[in-house]
């Protein structure tokens, strides 16, 4: 009879902890998970899920002006219904998070609706069910949370990620707080909406850390469809007054609003895990500090996901969340590569990337030449819309290897998918040229680009 109660415990029901719990199983382990809210976590439950579901709602406000173009008329005085849809979002979210609990029960694991918290390397507490358990390896897969600043006046007034997906009404006028995937997707399910909407971000530019071609065509195109940005301002205060909320920004403006709603980011969910009782290591953000395998500063327990902060996205956690499920019962070493991961963002034009920005390939390779192309898709040339599709390649001028891609504009996240392969084999400007265009397509632009590219010499240093 072995000495623990379980194999593995894991904390936290959201797709890595899962993906890890259903895959230990299945190697022959006595596995349970614990999760505190809904099984599915952040992106089946208040994130990736209902909010790609919100983007298709709010893009038939588009699709509606564009089809007259086409020679469809009879579309006038459609109407929208905020309860319908946020009805059906939760029925589909409900059927999304029975089928996780589904998959786990399948495969063996015993899920328990609890908080679970560290008491030692090898013992959790339940706190619905006022018991402790043992286990000989413990997963941390508690996710993040998003963030808010408690210093500001009236930071009470304001909502997060978590509400917006569950407010009663659609509001009239909203304010979007933030630069970052989450801010500039729902400015733009909210304007597609037909709410006055607002970003405000304190940086320069949206999206930091994005290529700044991507970034500066974006903002472009959303202040085209209606939505205002202000950048290099903050909110000092936020009152509540009959009519609404007015925020107070640094730089002296007052923006009136229904609701406000900050996407400043988020932090790692490890408040009040009991960490500190087990020994384990986190960094000055609270993230739980690993090694290539997951492994934390205690030799029993794991963690993966963006309770890490690593790379914050749902696929990274499930991929890391195998791993390691496979490495430790499995008897099959991986450890996850995290360079060149493709990712998304579905704004209103969506943006699809992966590699290194035009920046860091500058800063890291001698030569480097920029193929880029800006047109108006087919789509546009009927509807007569003014929306602008932008590709961009980075090339290493020495090696011919491309290093980045970055597309602006509709399918740029279906695209960046198959383009994340292609990087990750090592493909070559030359392969692209060398490949038969389908036509006609906004992505054979990617293949025929064969102007001659923007060359970067870096300087040598002195």
């Amino acid at each position: 009879m072995s000495e623990f109660d379980y194999d593995l415990f894991v904390i936290g029901g959201g797709s890595g902890g899962v993906r890890a719990a259903r895959i230990a199983a299945q190697h022959g382990a006595k596995v349970a998970l614990a999760e505190e809210y809904r099984y599915g976590g952040t992106c089946v439950i208040r994130g990736c899920v209902p909010k790609k579901l919100l983007v298709y709602a709010s893009q038939f406000s588009e699709a509606f002006e564009d089809a007259v173009g086409f020679g469809w008329s009879g579309l006038e005085g459609a109407t929208f219904d905020w309860a319908t849809l946020i009805a059906n979002k939760d029925r589909e979210i409900g059927r999304l998070e029975g089928a996780y609990l589904a998959n786990l029960e399948r495969a063996g694991v015993a899920a328990i609706r609890s908080r679970a918290t560290l008491e030692s390397p090898h013992r959790v507490f339940l706190e619905a069910e006022d018991r402790s358990v043992t286990a000989k390896t413990i997963l941390i897969a508690t996710g993040g949370r998003p963030n808010i600043d408690p210093r500001l006046p009236g930071v009470e007034h304001v909502i997060t990620s978590n509400e917006v997906f569950h407010l009663e009404t659609l509001p009239e006028r909203v304010v979007v707080t933030g630069g970052g995937y989450i801010a500039v997707e729902f400015a733009g399910i909210l304007n597609g909406l037909g709410v006055e909407t607002t970003l405000l971000y304190r940086g320069e530019e949206i999206l930091r850390g994005f290529d700044d071609d991507l970034r500066t065509a974006l903002h472009a195109e959303m202040e085209r469809k209606g939505v205002k940005i202000v950048c290099g301002d903050v909110f000092e205060k936020i009152e509540k007054t009959d009519a609404g909320l007015l925020g107070h920004t640094a730089a002296g403006h007052v923006l009136a609003a229904d609701q406000i709603l900050f996407a400043i980011g988020r932090s790692p969910n490890t408040n009040g895990l009991g960490l500190e009782c087990a020994g384990v290591t986190t960094d000055v953000h609270g993230a739980i500090v690993v090694d290539e395998w997951s492994r934390t500063s205690v030799p029993s327990i794991y963690a993966v996901g963006d309770v890490t902060n690593r790379i914050n996205l749902t696929p990274v956690a499930i991929r890391e969340g195998h791993a390691f499920a496979d490495t430790v019962f499995g008897g099959r070493p991986v450890n996850v590569d995290h360079e060149t991961v493709a990712s998304a963002v579905f704004s209103q034009p969506e943006l699809g990337t992966v590699g290194l920005t035009e920046v860091e390939a500058r800063a890291a390779f001698q030569i480097v030449d920029v193929y880029k192309t800006n047109f108006r898709p087919m789509l546009h040339t009927l509807s007569g819309r003014e929306e602008r599709m932008l590709m961009k390649l980075v090339v290493d001028g020495e090696t011919d290897r491309v290093l980045g891609v970055h597309v602006m504009g509709h399918g740029a996240a279906e695209m960046v998918q198959v383009l994340g392969i292609l990087l990750k084999k090592g493909a070559t400007k030359a392969d692209f040229d060398a490949t038969v265009a389908v036509h006609p397509t906004a992505a054979e632009e990617l293949v025929t680009m064969r102007m001659a590219p923007e060359r970067y010499v870096r300087e040598a240093a002195e």
